[in-house]
């Protein structure tokens, strides 16, 4: 079944050697700092330092030549140009009576302007004004907050702080994947319309995100993830694959099954064939683990397989498919096979990552 909607998208060091892809990994680490990452090395052959502090996410452009990353230390933006690893553009909101909160966000496909959702607390005589929840635009020329709009009421709970942001290719629309899908008018930051799929995403899995940090789905204006529907008769949850075409408005979403407790984001192979997941059901001592193989043909789950559970953790791929990869709040990265789904090897990171997620370049 299929809905339209004219709307749209072991141990701490390494213990095997892996075949090297060819691909270079940023991660965020305590306490400001991006690790610079060599697959084929398995190895930290760098690190950038952030002045704006602590990276809390990381957004790669759609030409993978740019990565927006957001600080939380003094609500920071920097721009790291992923040729050099050279910090290209850096700044703080904050300052001396005015502080301000996000988390995430999206630049636009000129990279001038970056969207989200922000708070800002100005500072009385005696206290801290703390403003509602806002759309805001964020000029990353000028460096400063330029327009913010209020949250409608109905949407206040449909986005939060840490739902994921997609801007359409032609810039005229911003999408924000929460417990709704909204779809906004950057020209004028309105609401245009509200699609009834949720994020499956859970608060154990530390935030993993759509699609997760590591975007293997390269294509242009499209967006397909995992997400939670409920039927309209008995309102049962489902999960299932939502495929969003991001300048026209049109979405297609496939039922797969009953909704687990919590599911990460969708990683997929370069030629679009095979999908992973991660998903937990239980909690504490009775949680369980496991990654699920999807067969995006025929949108079914081919295999699953059980890994040993972390308390808060991060779910990303390498770019060539053939590796996944369990890491984050932790000093190491757990590398499984994406055939059998087997540990392959632990790699030592020699720092403590956050959870600004992963971003592979080439």
């Amino acid at each position: 079944m299929s809905i339209h909607r004219t709307i749209v998208a072991a141990g701490f060091a390494a213990l095997a050697a892996l075949p090297a892809s060819g691909s270079t990994l940023f991660m965020g680490s305590y306490p400001d700092q991006l690790l610079i990452f060599d697959e084929g090395k398995a190895a930290v052959t760098g690190k950038i330092k952030l002045d704006t502090g602590l990276p809390t996410s990381m957004l790669l452009s759609d030409d993978g030549k740019r990565i927006y990353v957001t600080t939380i230390t003094t609500s920071g933006i920097e721009v790291i140009d992923t040729a050099t690893r050279k910090v290209i553009n850096k700044f703080s909101l904050n300052d001396g009576v005015t502080r301000y909160r996000f988390w995430g966000g999206a630049a636009d496909p000129t990279g001038r302007y970056f969207y989200t959702v922000i708070s800002r607390f100005d500072k009385e005589a005696d206290r801290y004004k703390v403003s509602k929840p806002m759309y805001s635009v964020i000029d990353l020329k000028l460096q400063k907050v330029i327009r913010t709009v209020d949250i409608d009421k109905e949407d206040e709970k449909a986005g939060g702080y840490r739902a994921a942001y997609k801007v359409s290719q032609d810039g005229k629309y911003l999408y924000i994947f929460g417990d709704k899908v909204l779809i906004l008018t950057v020209a004028d930051m309105k609401v245009i319309d509200r699609i009834d799929l949720a994020k499956p995403e859970g608060t154990g899995l530390e935030n993993v995100g759509f699609g997760g940090a590591i975007d293997t789905i390269r294509t242009p204006g499209q967006f397909v993830s995992l997400f939670n529907a409920a039927d309209p008769y008995i309102h049962n949850k489902m999960f299932g694959l939502a495929r969003f075409d991001l300048n026209s408005r049109q979405f297609d979403f496939t039922p797969i099954g009953p909704a687990p407790d919590n599911m990460a984001g969708l990683q997929m192979t370069p030629d679009g064939s095979q999908a992973y997941t991660v998903v937990t059901n239980g909690k504490l001592g009775n949680k369980r683990c496991e990654f699920w193989h999807m067969d995006m043909k025929s949108n079914a789950v081919v295999d699953k397989a059980e890994f040993q559970c972390r308390s808060r953790f991060r779910f990303g791929m390498s770019m060539d498919g053939t590796k996944l990869y369990i890491y984050g709040a932790s000093y190491d990265v757990e590398v499984y096979d994406a055939k059998t789904l087997k540990l392959e090897a632990t790699w030592d990171l020699g720092n403590d990552t956050t959870g600004a997620g992963m971003v592979a370049v080439e």
